[in-house]
């Protein structure tokens, strides 16, 4: 059985809003884009994505294979993390493909790449969409199962010829050896507010063993449907990180989730998700879930020890209090921007408050939606100690969605 399959929907970045409840909602039918906001026409030469074969979920997570795609409704594989320049600068960075079989459609998948300049108070970013099963090019094994995943993204349109010979955005691994690669055109730069290029290459390496989220990787949510999350919550990153068109040898640390499923969102007001590694060695991610009336239907959490040992936390585990708010001066939403996370059995308390306020993506162009994601200073306190470390931080649901003016 050819397993080409996922997680808990509170990572889900709503970039298929409207067809991840597809039939439900008024106009997702019809003549509705494959994607939540619509897109310039674009002649399609793949062929439709052939209908999932059911599989009797829950299925036992196993690596390396499930690194690879699965034949399922969503998945995405999204990093982030913190890098330092030779020259000691400190930056951030996103970077995620998405996938989406929806029906007849042919496979959907979007990119997003982000850079936050921490010392330079700057935040930039870029996006691409491309159709079609040419983005997956990831290995498989004598039995036809993946050992791993290799997707490129050029997002080229075919009425479009200066996209005719963009660098293909590149996402590649397996067992947490991993390798990004993402390069702007000329034209994609200058819009993203940095002339010259922009872009990263990295070299990353797992330093703990995979942390299956809800203690085995499956998390279901009834009616909503189910989905497999597991994260690499401590990676090693060093190679090169280009700005304005100077490239720079960086080193750092990073982060990976992967997630895949066949669901619908859960709560329809957004989630707020967390991730952070303090200087200990103590790896912390929660999601906490809203739904439209501002209630919190689903909270969970997962924390990792120095040794590697994976925890899961029910949500009356911990707390988290919004310190102080932001306001975007381009869109008008009114976001969380400071937070203070306590978990009393683990005698910790964290604080958390961004290194660069506008960290605001407006991805309306690929996936319908604005949200914030962004990097976080970070002081805690375990007991009588004091501890510093890294963090990122994803807000959705805060901002307007549909198709951008």
């Amino acid at each position: 059985m050819t397993r080409r399959s996922g997680p808990r929907p509170t990572r889900l970045v709503p970039w298929l809003a409207c067809l991840l409840l597809m039939p439900t909602l008024a106009g997702c039918t019809g003549d509705a884009p494959i994607l939540a906001a619509p897109v310039a026409p674009r002649p399609s030469i793949a062929t439709p994505t052939p209908p999932p074969v059911a599989i009797a979920d829950p299925l036992p997570v196993v690596l390396p294979r499930d690194d690879g795609p699965h034949d399922r409704l969503t998945e995405w594989w999204y990093y982030t993390g913190h890098l330092r320049a030779d020259e000691g600068a400190s930056y951030g960075f996103e970077y995620v493909i998405f996938r989406a079989e929806r029906g007849a459609f042919p496979t959907s998948w979007v990119s997003h790449l982000a850079i936050t300049d921490e010392d330079g108070d700057r935040f930039v970013y870029a996006q691409r969409l491309e159709v079609g099963e040419q983005v997956d090019r990831s290995p498989v094994g004598a039995d036809g199962e993946p050992v791993g995943f290799d997707l490129a993204l050029t997002g080229v349109d075919p009425t479009d010829p200066s996209t005719f010979d963009r660098p293909a955005w590149t996402m590649a691994g397996a067992d947490g050896d991993d390798h990004l690669a993402a390069a702007l055109a000329a034209d994609e730069a200058s819009s993203a507010g940095s002339p010259g290029g922009l872009g990263l290459d990295l070299t990353l390496a797992t330093t703990k063993a995979p942390a299956l989220h809800d203690r085995d990787g499956w998390i279901d949510f009834g009616a909503a449907g189910g989905s497999y999350y597991y994260s690499r919550t401590a990676m090693t990153a060093g190679g090169s990180l280009t700005l304005d068109g100077r490239t720079m040898q960086v080193g750092g640390t990073a982060w990976f989730d992967h997630q895949w499923g066949d669901f619908i969102s859960v709560g329809g007001g957004g989630w707020d998700w967390f991730a952070v590694n303090l200087d200990d060695g103590t790896d912390l991610s929660l999601s906490l879930v809203r739904d439209a009336d501002g209630s919190y239907p689903l909270v969970y959490g997962t924390l990792v020890d120095p040794d590697g040992t994976v925890h899961h936390l029910d949500g009356d585990r911990f707390t988290v209090q919004v310190t102080q708010r932001w306001t975007s001066p381009t869109t008008g939403a009114d976001y969380p921007a400071g937070w203070t996370i306590a978990i009393p059995s683990e005698d910790l308390t964290i604080s958390l408050r961004p290194t660069v306020a506008d960290q605001e993506l407006d991805t309306r162009a690929t996936t319908g939606v604005i949200y914030w994601e962004g990097s976080q200073g970070v002081t805690a306190r375990r007991g009588g100690e004091r501890l510093g470390g890294e963090a990122y931080v994803e807000l959705t649901g805060y901002g307007p969605s549909g198709a951008a003016e």
